[in-house]
């Protein structure tokens, strides 16, 4: 009985690791490995396991470096079921085609302006045919429901806290007279955030597996967060700039829609042109309405009182290349929210290209922008950017307006795992090595917990516990 970890190991995506419990194996995520050109490459890279041998995949959520390589290891053999809540099952249906749809107008530019000069085609990473096979495989099951994958392996879901669906994952795993009890955190939620219930608390577990991203800072207040995006909005009103949003199409845009109806008059709102500029976010968002009983309370209460929590009085929802391109030509008083988050694709960098030069421009970064990304490269304060093959200067403010976070910071990563009442060893995974260090240090000295940062393709033996 062991674990590999394939991914998310000393980094922060490519989550997936490898469980092995007798003859089986199965996998808890299988996410796309992002950032830099270069890190997205090695998604092209054979697998670092056989497919063929994998009998089942857990899913914690439906972002891309938890879900995105699902279509690969079916391409390569996989033939079993994927074990998601079912809110999660929905929002991957819209994830992977949406990145379906990337992946092949990327290899249709890149065959175009390589044709000719003797390079080989390159073959989208996955189309949507294999996203359509994809979603045959979901087996969508509820929070709080043990399920029996495998013989010896049995699944419990709780919720994370994260995004719609997402879930911590309790595995309860048996070989001949071994049993081990492991809880894997997934993306544990920000405690107070908007919409979603708190992670759940577990209290007991052999091991456990938890996320690091933040694992080296505390969030603001939610007040002072509150505040701070306030200041900014009357700021960029006064000064008569846009400001543009890049955001993650689930999760932090239907944070944005929520926070912007709740203070539509305090923020004057109504003096500005709002745009959700993502085809995958509208959709997403509807799926948001759909799985209202995941809400926490303050969420239920306003839907029960008001209706659609989302609803934002001059919020324009453009779906057309053609829509989009039409916003560039206001020059003040729009805000426009538009993926994706780090910067690395769609919209957004339509917009920022016709933006940054400008001074009374404004960037709000919401999440969290992984090395090599162009929004990495703006928060550390880059002046100038390449953005569809010219040089574009940056005089734009930005912002980071880090209390947003649908993460959970040191604190909140530390109060979800004291709550453990062995003080179980714990596995840091999903974080860039600063981060993890600091936590792993923070968990030793304040809790004397057993810390292990295991690299890639490192195996523990869970015998050894």
């Amino acid at each position: 009985m062991h674990i590999e970890f394939h991914g998310a190991a000393r980094e922060v995506t490519g989550s997936c690791h490898l469980f092995q419990v007798g003859r089986y194996r199965f996998l808890v995520d299988c996410g796309l490995i992002q950032g830099s050109p270069e890190h997205e490459k090695l998604n092209r890279e054979p697998l670092p396991f056989n497919a063929r041998e994998i009998d089942a995949v857990v899913l914690t959520h439906a972002h891309l470096d938890h879900s995105g390589r699902l279509p690969l290891i079916i391409k390569a053999g996989f033939r079993g079921y994927i074990y998601a809540h079912r809110a999660t099952a929905s929002l991957c249906r819209v994830m992977l085609e949406d990145a379906a749809h990337l992946n092949e107008k990327e290899a249709e530019r890149y065959n175009r302006y390589q044709a000719g000069r003797g390079k080989p085609r390159l073959e989208p990473l996955f189309d949507q045919n294999d996203v359509y096979t994809t979603e045959r495989h979901f087996k969508p099951i509820d929070y709080h429901e043990p399920v029996e994958i495998l013989p010896g392996v049995t699944v419990t879901l709780h919720d994370a806290g994260h995004i719609l669906g997402s879930a911590i994952v309790e595995l309860r795993l048996q070989e001949g007279n071994l049993s081990r009890h492991v809880v894997v955190s997934g993306d544990l939620g920000h405690v107070g955030a908007p919409i979603l219930a708190d992670p759940t608390v577990l209290e007991e577990a052999d091991l456990v597996l938890m996320e690091s991203t933040y694992g080296d800072r505390c969030h603001r207040p939610w007040d002072a967060t509150w505040a701070e995006l306030g200041e900014i909005i009357g700021s960029a009103r006064a000064g008569k700039g846009n400001i543009l949003v890049p955001a993650f199409a689930v999760g932090r845009t239907q944070e944005l829609l929520y926070v912007f109806a709740r203070y539509y008059r305090d923020w004057h709102l109504d003096e500005w042109h709002l745009f959700l500029d993502s085809p995958m976010a509208i959709e997403a968002t509807a799926l948001y309405r759909q799985y209202q009983g995941v809400y926490d309370k303050a969420a239920r209460e306003i839907v029960a009182n008001h209706g659609d929590p989302f609803a934002v009085p001059n919020l324009r929802l453009t779906r057309t290349a053609e829509e989009s391109m039409r916003i560039n030509d206001i020059r003040a008083g729009a805000i426009i929210i538009a993926g994706s988050g780090m910067c690395t694709g769609g919209r957004i960098l339509h917009h920022l290209k016709r933006n940054l030069p400008f001074a009374q421009a404004h960037v709000l970064i919401v999440g969290f922008q992984a090395r090599g990304t162009l929004g990495r490269a703006l928060v550390d304060g880059a002046k100038h950017v390449h953005l569809f093959g010219e040089d574009v200067p940056v005089r734009a403010r930005i912002h980071t307006v880090g209390g947003l976070s649908a993460h959970a910071d040191q604190a909140g990563l530390t109060n979800w795992y004291a709550h453990f009442r062995n003080r179980p060893p714990v596995v840091l995974v999903h974080g860039e090595p600063s981060a993890m260090d600091a936590l792993a240090q923070h968990l030793r000295t304040t809790l004397g917990a057993r810390v292990h940062t295991p690299g890639l393709g490192q195996r523990l033996e869970l015998a050894r516990l």
